[in-house]
């Protein structure tokens, strides 16, 4: 595995993950956004996944124009998709694909900035619905295409506040705890026993539209941008990865 200061100033080979089909969650703007024109860039069939059509189109264009592989689009809401919905998205990758070579958990909610003793309910439930539940949920429908692939990376988004507890982050914390244990419960499941491996990426402080609502003093200009970032995103979906498994690693280095 390479050291925190080489991921973070990582340079993909051309057309490194070309031929690759790779799924991205939260797709449609930020940092998934990011991700799906880097990992079309780099030569992979990419397969957009999030709640605004509109906005998935708007990058599929953005692919487009810049020479990428025709990407695909498919409306998913984490909120509300039930087992069977994400059981037919599988079905879908296997039968145009028979395969999917990546997957990068990008999608999530900020929920609220205020003291656990008064955090609603419904809003509890709806952040770890979206960051916690469905996570695992679409992970485990796409496992058996994902161990079709002869070097598979499923990628899932922690936080510096899933590592160690800060007052008034509330479920949010709470659910990036959760999502750095299931990597390693997951990552432990299924070390040596196929091509699939499990890691996390702590994206770190950048200009996006959750951050902006966390942070909304900060200026946007001072912290990184999401194609800052992508060295890592590249390092871990490419075949130099291979080896790594169980991971939590860090985007930007501090």
């Amino acid at each position: 595995m390479l050291s925190a200061q080489e991921i973070a100033n990582y340079q993909a080979q051309d057309n490194s993950l070309k031929d690759r089909v790779i799924l991205v969650t939260g797709a449609g703007d930020g940092i998934g956004k990011a991700a799906a024109i880097a990992y079309a860039q780099a030569g992979a069939r990419v397969i957009l996944a999030g709640r605004t059509v509109e906005k998935l189109e708007q990058v599929y264009d953005q692919i487009i124009s810049t020479g990428g592989c025709e990407p695909l689009i498919y409306p998913v809401d984490f909120e509300g998709a039930t087992e069977d919905d994400f059981n037919e998205l599988a079905n879908q990758c296997d039968q145009q694909f028979g395969r999917l070579d990546g997957l990068l958990l990008n999608a999530g909610i900020l929920g609220q900035r205020t003291p656990l003793s008064s955090y609603r309910h419904d809003v509890w439930t709806k952040v770890l619905q979206v960051n916690v539940t469905a996570q695992h949920l679409i992970t485990k429908a796409l496992m058996p295409v994902l161990e079709a692939s002869d070097n598979a990376s499923v990628i899932f988004t922690t936080s510096g506040v899933g590592r160690v507890g800060r007052a008034f982050w509330g479920a949010y914390a709470v659910s990036k705890f959760a999502v750095e244990g299931l990597v390693q419960t997951w990552a432990a499941e299924t070390e040596g026993l196929n091509s699939v491996r499990i890691n996390c990426i702590n994206p770190g402080a950048t200009s996006t539209q959750m951050r902006a609502q966390a942070f909304p003093a900060e200026n946007p200009e001072s912290i990184a941008s999401p194609q800052d970032i992508m060295p890592a995103y590249l390092y871990l979906m490419g075949p130099e990865s291979s080896q790594v498994n169980g991971q939590s690693i860090d985007a930007q280095i501090k």
